[in-house]
């Protein structure tokens, strides 16, 4: 899971970096291990890229030299546990024309791929990260056409042989140097890619003609944060151009497969002010808050229990769990009361890379208040049990700060399976729901009891919601024609079933990767080292 985004800017004279910096910091929450952006002006391109947060890499010094109205821009989560500073997007490749490319997702054929690209097109891959192979597959397709100049219609038609030869789940915002942005999403619609328009007036006193700006990103928050209120999201199978000049250009590059989002970004990934694929963020997690509530009831109705009078007060874990836990609140009639409070300069946990590292973050994200637990009978609501670690830590915190039970309710089922579309959860067997009961994760977290929703009501919570009105009289993004409901959600995390079927091929890669890196990790060598920097374009994130 990454955070991409795209911007091409009318007025041509206009530099777009600062416009995507600030894009950025609307998705950090998606990927804070590397940030970069890559501009284009005159044909050349300016790139400034590298390990940490955006605001730490994208300095004002190093803005200063990414020049042009257009670029892209990446906020990169690691998958299987690789980090190197060579992975940080965007990517680029020279041949043909000069692509630059961001990618949010992962392909479950890398190792395919990479055989092709090696003994078939001859194209060198320098990194183990698949968007470099997804770019050289696309960069492979284009240097078919051995064109000076290519088209639009070059650009689509290369676009069917990178459906044809990549699987798995892919958001992609790319750029041709000198021409234009393209984005694209894989024929499942996984991973989420939206399109939005900025209408302006001409900044030429004689000139009353309306101008338009163009941003592609993984959430709508960006889009309307910018003024670009008009958007849409980009289909399963379709693409788009932007060019310098001239109205997007949509193609349906293959037929969708499938319409199926992941569940995840529902529960925890997205920011609850978005809206992706048609369903509220915010109003789904409220869902999921009276649900798990119902849940609740029914749960401590079977023991003979009232749940009025067994639980004194509901307190979520921040941030991502409080309108849930909220609503949960309200539903069973029971005191809502902020007991954690989180220092905000600390990192998702399930991110880092080892079990005692999640456990002492724990205790440095969040501050339990005595006052809030002590003599009482807390419910806590998260919306997820990933490892445990985070989860065994909080309850223990709880008892700590005085609490008489704990009882422990997750907003999304018991996560059992690998994540293999581009969130790095865990292995299988690291996953504290993986073979046990729910008992069995009540008694290694500590908790008195633990209550997880259930798959079916999760799904119901994620509902497409009628389209509001349009605020601008433009239609040139506008559906031609009725869009295609959702028909399903990627949730293989909680069934082992994944979208684009069969992947135990992939899923014994994926445990081989995660254990060189961390021996890599833990030895501080290998037979395999990382580079600390790409071969790429004069960097000005390394000064």
């Amino acid at each position: 899971m990454c955070g991409i985004l795209g911007i091409v800017l009318a007025d041509q004279s206009e530099d777009v970096a600062a416009e995507l910096l600030d894009g950025a910091m609307f998705l950090q929450h998606r990927g804070q291990d590397a940030a970069g952006i890559v501009t284009c002006a005159g044909g050349r391109f300016y790139q400034c890229k590298g390990n940490g947060m955006a605001k730490d890499v994208l300095t004002e010094q190093r803005m200063k030299g990414l020049v042009g109205n257009m670029g892209i821009a990446q906020l990169r989560y690691p998958t299987a546990g690789s980090s190197a500073m060579s992975e940080a997007q965007p990517f680029y490749v020279n041949s043909p024309y000069g692509i630059a490319l961001s990618h949010n997702g992962n392909l479950v054929n890398g190792r395919n791929l990479r055989q092709k690209l090696d003994d078939v097109l001859h194209r060198h891959i320098n990194t183990d990260s698949d968007s470099e192979l997804l770019l050289n597959i696309f960069a492979a397709e284009l240097a078919q056409y051995d064109k000076k100049r290519v088209n639009s219609e070059d650009i689509f038609k290369a676009l069917v042989g990178v459906y044809r030869e990549c699987r798995g789940a892919y958001a992609c915002v790319s750029m041709l140097a000198g021409y234009g942005i393209i984005g694209f999403r894989d024929p499942h619609g996984i991973r989420p890619l939206v399109v939005g328009e900025r209408v302006r007036q001409s900044q030429t006193p004689d000139d009353t003609q309306l101008q338009c700006d163009y941003m592609l990103a993984s959430e709508s928050v960006v889009l309307k944060a910018h003024g670009f209120h008009n958007f849409r999201d980009i289909l399963p199978g379709e693409a788009v151009i932007i060019t310098k000049r001239g109205p997007p250009e949509f193609c349906q590059i293959v037929p969708a497969k499938a319409y199926t989002p992941d569940i995840f970004e529902y529960v925890y990934f997205a920011r609850p002010d978005s809206i992706m694929d048609g369903i509220s963020v915010y109003r789904s997690r409220l869902a999921m808050g009276r649900k798990l509530a119902q849940k609740i009831t029914s749960r401590f109705t079977g023991q003979s229990l009232d749940v009025a009078r067994e639980i004194d007060v509901v307190i979520p874990v921040p941030d991502t769990s409080r309108p849930s836990a909220l609503e949960c609140a309200v539903t069973l009639g029971i005191p809502f009361r902020e007991g954690f409070v989180k220092n905000r300069y600390v990192g998702r946990t399930f991110i880092m890379p080892n079990q005692k590292e999640r456990t002492s973050s724990v205790r440095r994200k969040l501050n339990a208040m005595s006052s809030e637990f002590a003599g009482r009978n807390v419910l806590l609501i998260d919306d997820s049990i990933v490892r445990g670690t985070t989860s065994k830590e909080i309850v223990n915190m709880a008892r700590e700060a005085g609490a008489n039970k704990v009882y422990f309710a997750s907003c999304s089922p018991v996560i059992r399976y690998n994540h293999i579309y581009g969130i790095d959860l865990a292995d299988s067997r690291a996953l504290v729901g993986f073979d046990r009961s729910e008992k069995e994760v009540s008694d290694l977290i500590g908790a008195d009891d633990v209550i997880y929703q259930s798959l079916d009501d999760l799904k119901s919570c994620c509902v497409q919601e009628p389209e509001l009105p349009s605020e601008l009289p433009s239609t040139r993004i506008a559906f031609t024609q009725s869009p295609p409901k959702i028909n399903g959600f990627e949730v293989g995390v909680f069934t082992g079933v994944y979208v684009t079927g069969e992947e135990d091929h992939y899923l014994k890669e994926l445990e081989l990767v995660r254990a060189k890196n961390e021996l890599s990790r833990t030895n501080g060598c290998g037979t395999d080292v990382k580079a600390e920097t790409d071969i790429s374009l004069f960097n000005r994130g390394e000064s």
